[in-house]
């Protein structure tokens, strides 16, 4: 593995249209997908200069070998170490190796369109915003895949976020992925390496807290994989769910119904499900969430095979109840 020290930024090659760009991308265990990832970076339409640079964490198959082949094939590519494997700290790595003033930061696995870097500059210089970003389009491709890819991209799903549904472009709390204007970064210390998860979200925050613009664009589309069985799914709505009560624990005018929708439908579904068993009305309540999943998830699984539309009630439900438990189960010690 190359290392990096941290150089500071360069404007090589640069132009007032075509600024050069660093594609920052954290890796940990990827190697099934990584060159496709690098490849789709490597092959944008951008006029400018381009780098690409791969925090790379203690992995245990061959991501290593596979990112060391593309740096040996393309001087583009460039390797820092990751030791902790912690996605923030990986980022904040990878920014600080990066020799240019943006910064799109890209997934080990993501599948990006070949204007996807010419978009983000061009809107980033449009708009003045801090950080720009656009729609997570979820697609699966087994059974359950798409039905969670049918819950990401519902509000009923994850509650009306503008880079999970789509909508116009302006003015968001927070993007997918996003591109970055360096000193934007520089100005809130970049990531909090103390969030595992949400750090996105966190970091969105503090750039908005500053004065900054975090802006959503339909045209900027990556497509996203789903989790592919209900136990990782699980694990990652817990993991979210309690990671949003720390930022909550820490900024709580970010508060609101969205996100308390999930714990206190935990809360009230618990509670009328063992009152039930001494008083039967009770359980319309949780016969009514039943209800509730199972229209909804066919509702907007329209077109799809039978057997995803049976599924997706299922993600539904795996996704809400993951979500608010980790909420209600946070520790407190979680984040410090």
């Amino acid at each position: 593995m190359s290392e990096s020290s941290q150089p500071p930024p360069s404007r090589h090659g640069a132009s007032p249209t075509h600024p050069a760009v660093s594609v920052v991308i954290p890796v940990l265990n990827e190697s099934r997908h990584l060159r496709d990832a690098v490849g789709q970076v490597l092959a944008q339409s951008y006029a400018g200069d381009l780098e690409v640079v791969l925090a790379l964490g203690p992995s245990t198959d061959d991501t290593d070998a596979v990112a060391a082949d593309l740096a040996r094939g393309d001087e583009r590519v460039r390797l820092v170490p990751n030791p902790s494997g912690r996605t923030p700290a990986a980022l904040n790595a990878g920014i600080a190796a990066a020799r240019h003033d943006i910064i799109v930061r890209v997934d080990g696995h993501a599948e990006i369109p070949e204007d996807y870097v010419a978009t983000a500059v061009r809107t980033l210089d449009e708009t003045g915003a801090d950080n720009v970003g656009g729609l997570m389009k979820a697609v699966g491709r087994t059974a359950f895949e798409r039905a969670v890819a049918c819950a990401m991209r519902s509000r009923i799903g994850v509650g009306g976020g503008t880079f999970h549904v789509g909508g116009g472009a302006g003015p968001v709390d927070t993007v997918y992925l996003g591109a970055f204007r360096r000193s934007a970064l520089d100005r809130v210390g970049g990531y909090d390496e103390r969030y595992t998860r949400t750090q996105d979200w966190h970091l969105n925050l503090k750039l908005r807290q500053t004065g900054g613009t975090i802006w959503f664009t339909p045209d900027m589309e990556v497509t996203y994989r789903p989790r592919s069985s209900v136990k990782a799914l699980a694990k990652q709505y817990f993991q979210y769910g309690q990671w949003r009560r720390v930022v909550a624990r820490e900024h709580p005018d970010t508060l609101n119904a969205r996100y308390l929708a999930p714990p206190a439908m935990v809360v009230g579904t618990t509670l009328a499900t063992a009152l039930g068993l001494v008083w039967a009305p009770a359980l319309l309540v949780p016969a009514a969430y039943v209800a509730g999943i199972t229209a909804g998830g066919v509702a907007i699984s329209g077109g799809e095979p039978a057997r995803t539309r049976a599924l997706t009630p299922v993600a539904l439900a795996v996704m809400h109840w993951s979500w608010g438990t980790g909420f209600l189960t946070s520790p407190r010690s979680l984040g410090r």
